[in-house]
């Protein structure tokens, strides 16, 4: 009430996208729908202070709640995700990801990734990004027949370019990482090993992927995505990273601040809080194996509608789809899905002969459905629409109202 007195229009554009986000079906995999628990926190008072520096070291005084917030956080943190050090301060998946580097890296080392167009993310090395522009960074990709992570090939160039720092975790790959594997490759040539689970962590957190903390010195993640928080960031450092590197912790720590932020955003700490002691219930469990059992399911139905998944399926939340047998492009393929009431995004597919902006695939995933309480019997429905949309551009608009109807039995998080 407050704000539609003070500013009617962002009130109306909040009213108008709440509406949207009821009405529609939000499927970009790194989407979800936190709970009102975690909103509270994040809009609260806490966005009112400073709080440069770490608990028991501030440079700022009126923060004795503020360090007892924080340590509650990486309490959290460590406790999920079995780890003896954590920092919750990154404001996001990418800065958290750009003071990796500088902690653990000089400007010129060799770094290797997987490439954007593969399924990887920019901060891992892609061309245009920072991690290209300071450091010096290896590539490396799926097999082309078969879609899956080529760890012949990755092993292969590692023994060959010997990087400082090896990044594992993707944006669009559908397959689980073989962190043992990956761990081996890394150790051979005496390189940090990072594990983004951004788009996982929820699933890791949920035992729906195997964690990579037995086997990596780093983890860097997003909060929100599959973790269903806000969005923010965490870099969690492992025991075998401590072995490895006794101060990888304080690296890390001076990396992050003063080395790349200011004051920490503590709404955000707040609200990741709350969304991790979520994450640690039975309920959040059942969700995490639930979202992949929703990917796999409508995996299964879609191929039944003729479309192509790359690597033929899924173990996690998300799908990759090469839209090539059906005439479209993934950029118009996600517009009139969008009209229909299905959000997606396009995305290159790996070895795409299409240009980025008008790309072969689509990207979907199944956090926000799942978080609605959908199962596998709406993902049926749900791939029929896709099917109906994409086959035949005039039944966008009653595929729009029956999914409005559709949405009522399945409301936001309260």
């Amino acid at each position: 009430m407050k704000l539609k007195n003070k500013d009617p229009q962002i009130a109306k554009l909040i009213e108008l996208e709440t509406f949207r986000q009821k009405t529609s079906l939000e499927m970009i995999p790194s989407e979800n729908h936190c709970t009102p628990a975690v909103q509270e926190a994040l809009g609260s008072i806490l966005t009112d202070k400073y709080a440069e520096g770490y608990p028991g070291k501030r440079y700022y005084s009126g923060l004795k709640y503020y360090d007892i917030l924080e340590n509650l956080c990486i309490d959290r943190a460590k406790k999920l995700f079995k780890v003896p050090h954590a920092n919750v301060q990154p404001y996001s998946g990418s800065p958290a990801n750009a003071a990796v580097h500088l902690a653990v890296c000089e400007p010129g080392d060799v770094t290797m990734g997987m490439a954007l167009p593969m399924g990887g993310h920019l901060t891992h090395g892609w061309k245009v990004n920072f991690s290209a522009k300071f450091f010096k960074p290896v590539q490396y990709g799926v097999d082309e027949k078969t879609g899956l992570l080529d760890y012949e090939g990755m092993e292969k160039l590692a023994k060959e370019h010997k990087p400082k720092l090896i990044w594992v975790g993707a944006t669009a790959y559908s397959r689980i990482f073989d962190w043992k594997k990956l761990g081996e490759i890394a150790d051979s040539v005496g390189a940090y090993l990072v594990a983004d689970i951004s788009h996982i962590s929820g699933l890791v957190a949920g035992g729906a992927h195997p964690s990579p903390v037995p086997y990596v010195h780093i983890i860097s993640t997003t909060t929100h995505k599959t973790l269903r928080g806000p969005r923010g960031g965490m870099i969690m450092v492992t025991q075998k990273g401590l072995d490895k590197d006794p101060d990888l912790a304080k690296k890390i720590d001076k990396a992050i601040f003063p080395g790349f932020q200011g004051g920490p955003h503590m709404h955000q700490i707040a609200a990741i809080a709350v969304c991790l002691k979520e994450a640690s219930t039975p309920d959040f469990k059942k969700y995490a194996h639930q979202i992949v059992k929703n990917a796999k399911a409508l995996a299964e139905e879609l191929k039944k509608y003729d479309f192509t998944i790359v690597s033929g399926g899924t173990d996690n939340h998300l799908l990759l789809i090469d839209l090539r047998n059906k005439n479209i492009s993934g950029a118009d393929a996600a517009t009139r899905l969008e009209d229909a009431g299905i959000t997606v995004n396009k995305n290159t597919i790996p070895y795409d002969p299409a240009p980025p902006f008008k790309p072969s695939g689509i990207r979907i995933g199944t956090p926000a459905v799942t978080t609605r309480g959908m199962k596998e019997k709406e993902m049926k429905k749900i791939a029929e629409w896709y099917n109906r949309v994409i086959s035949d551009a005039k039944t966008v608009k009653k595929v729009c109202e029956e999914i409005k109807k559709f949405c009522k039995k399945f409301p936001l998080p309260k």
